[in-house]
């Protein structure tokens, strides 16, 4: 177990120091954990969430074809035109981002709104890279939000047999919602006075941009609207998400080909899936897989648990931070589910309501993926995006707005979720 965790944290130590090297770093540290025996060969593909890999692939192929059609650019124009300055564009693109990230995967809410944030930042001729933190965080902030925003939501809800609206109001209470809401608000401060600088006027647009072919924006609206549906089926196939992305990029590939009747049509998107993201996540799963298998998340959760030492306050305390501090390096979903059932054994042996204990895990480890720029997939993806335009993200331009914005979210909801469910 040491020997994993050791191999664990070098490889987190060297992602952080080699930027540009993360996806050989993690590919090649999860090739490790499989040559050494820590993580069994026939074990592999259990540790890879295929479901994000084909989200990401085939909503990144949407996103081309979007791109291409000059919806990004129209609707850069229409914000363009509703906010005053900068700073007011970069609170408006991330409280957007938070909003459908509210509905649907944080990822493929990056990968959507990403860019009309980049049009915005090229007719402004300003740096994109915070924007794009900035919604890459916000997204990870709502998918907390409602019972479908996000995967450790889903297995939440799914283990207290939640309905939707058990996120607005339970056993009688304002639920979840509000404690993400109130982060919400706060965080939008904390980005108003990150961008407190960027003053600028926006220029009055002299004609918005014409769109040449609706298609494509038609088909992302199509993904939202699946991915929302799906997210009420029970019992689907896990990859149910992943499907109907690459299902509406083939659709588009096929309307694209016969469009241009020229065999580039289908190559030109296929060439803007970002490979190195992709990489770098096959590589962050089967190293946690690795982890896992060796029993380090179990350790750890065993370990938080013990330090509550009977008091439900100190507990509360302890799963929430802990959850903050351990999902900014290692994936909150198999963190998540680990905790689960150690929550409720807990409830069991001390006789108490779980409900704050729950609720303090999905909200620390959802927002502590905002610690670092590899702690959740839609900060890679984001950074994927800004690589792709040759933009390098430096390890210090992502914690001056993560770790700012992570302490605002979850301090108004680690004190309201405790006087709404900790407080009988």
């Amino acid at each position: 177990m040491y020997y994993a965790l050791g191999l664990f944290v070098v490889a987190y130590v060297l992602m952080l120091i080699f930027s540009k090297f993360r996806p050989y770093i993690a590919l090649a540290t999860g090739l490790i954990f499989v040559v050494s025996g820590l993580l069994p060969l026939e074990n592999v593909l259990g540790t890879i969430d295929f479901n994000v890999i084909l989200m990401i692939a085939g909503t990144m192929g949407i996103v081309s074809l979007f791109i291409e059609s000059k919806m990004p650019e129209l609707l850069a124009d229409v914000i363009m035109e509703k906010v005053p300055n900068v700073q007011w564009a970069a609170i408006a693109m991330s409280l957007f981002a938070g909003v459908i990230s509210a509905f649907i995967d944080n990822v493929a809410t990056v990968l959507m709104i990403a860019p009309v944030a980049l049009e915005i930042c090229k007719k402004l001729k300003t740096n994109p890279v915070p924007f794009i933190i900035a919604i890459a965080v916000s997204s990870n902030l709502q998918g907390a939000a409602t019972l479908v925003g996000d995967t450790t939501a889903i297995m939440l809800g799914s283990a207290l047999d939640m309905s939707f609206v058990d996120f607005f109001w339970y056993k009688g209470k304002p639920g979840m919602f509000f404690a993400v809401e109130l982060g919400a608000i706060l965080s939008a401060i904390i980005l108003a006075f990150l961008f407190r600088k960027e003053k600028s006027p926006i220029p009055k647009i002299a004609e918005r941009t014409k769109v040449t072919d609706y298609v494509p924006t038609i088909l992302l609206l199509g993904t939202i609207v699946l991915l929302i549906g799906a997210s009420f089926i029970p019992e689907k196939p896990s990859v149910t998400n992943g499907l109907i992305c690459c299902a509406l990029l083939v659709i588009g590939l096929i309307y694209n080909l016969i469009r241009k009747k020229n065999f580039s049509a289908v190559v030109s998107p296929i060439k803007e899936i970002d490979f190195q993201t992709i990489g770098l996540l096959l590589g962050l799963f089967v190293m946690i897989g690795g982890i896992s298998e060796q029993g380090v998340i179990d350790a750890i959760a065993n370990l938080l648990s013990k330090m509550g030492n009977g008091n439900v306050f100190v507990l509360y305390t302890v799963i929430v931070w802990g959850s903050v501090l351990i999902s900014a390096f290692i994936d909150n979903i198999p963190y998540v589910a680990t905790m689960i059932p150690v929550i409720a054994g807990l409830a069991s042996a001390l006789n108490i309501d779980p409900t704050v204990l729950y609720f303090g895990l999905l909200s620390g480890a959802t927002l502590g993926g905002n610690c670092t720029p590899i702690g959740a997939s839609a900060n890679i993806t984001g950074i994927g995006i800004l690589r792709k335009e040759g933009y390098e993200v430096k390890n210090s331009d992502f914690f001056k707005i993560g770790i700012p914005f992570t302490l605002a979210a979850t301090i108004p909801a680690y004190i309201y979720l405790w006087l709404m469910y900790g407080i009988i």
